[in-house]
């Protein structure tokens, strides 16, 4: 999920409904819906985006669709390759706003520290490499390619774990993150869902 900076997409499009962040310049942008089912017809997956848009999503053969599964703070160790949402804290810190742990065959997928698409948000992909427990929650060393990140993370913090996941969970109701880049004609073109499992929304 390596998102480095926000940028502006088509006007057609509203800016709370699909993120658009700025690639590589040899890559081509990504596009981040965030919403609702509304229906799935063949491979076309139409989204109610929490801007209350319907937004028309195209589903590939390898689009990849996984599902979240929650974890308790306290199962996340050393070594583990994890994804952090934070903002600032009063403290200095960076105050995390959800976790998600990568399963291992999805190690190193967008490791770095950027910025994300909340407000004065970051996100951080990285490699546990010190859990610190307090009466509060944990603080977690994170260590990736090119530096390294002390996050604190309080117990009432969204802690999931990604799972696999089939065109199943894509039914009416169920939360998704598309991530995808759009077409000519306004709809997007999806190579990766995380969708609602069980009753676990995606928090990312």
């Amino acid at each position: 999920m390596k998102i480095p900076s926000l940028s502006l997409i088509a006007a057609a499009l509203v800016l709370t409904t699909v993120s658009a962040v700025a690639q590589p310049a040899e890559q081509p942008q990504t596009l981040r819906l965030r919403g609702t089912v509304q229906t799935l017809d063949g491979n076309t997956l139409t989204v109610l985006s929490t801007a209350n848009k319907a937004v028309k999503v195209h589903l590939q053969d390898n689009t990849n669709v996984m599902g979240v599964a929650s974890r308790p703070l306290s199962s996340i160790k050393d070594g583990d390759f994890i994804g952090v949402t934070a903002g600032p804290a009063q403290n200095g810190h960076l105050q995390a706003m959800e976790v998600h742990v990568f399963p291992e065959n999805m190690r190193g997928a967008g490791e770095g520290h950027y910025p994300w698409d909340f407000p004065h948000s970051t996100m951080t992909n990285a490699t546990v490499t010190g859990v610190l427990a307090a009466s509060d929650g944990r603080t977690f060393k994170l260590n990736y390619k090119d530096g390294q990140q002390e996050i604190d993370v309080s117990p009432d913090t969204p802690v999931v774990a990604l799972v696999p996941g089939d065109r199943s969970l894509l039914k009416p109701g169920a939360a998704v993150v598309v991530l995808g880049t759009l077409n000519d004609d306004n709809t997007i073109q999806a190579f990766a869902v995380t969708a609602e499992k069980n009753g676990v929304k995606p928090p990312m």
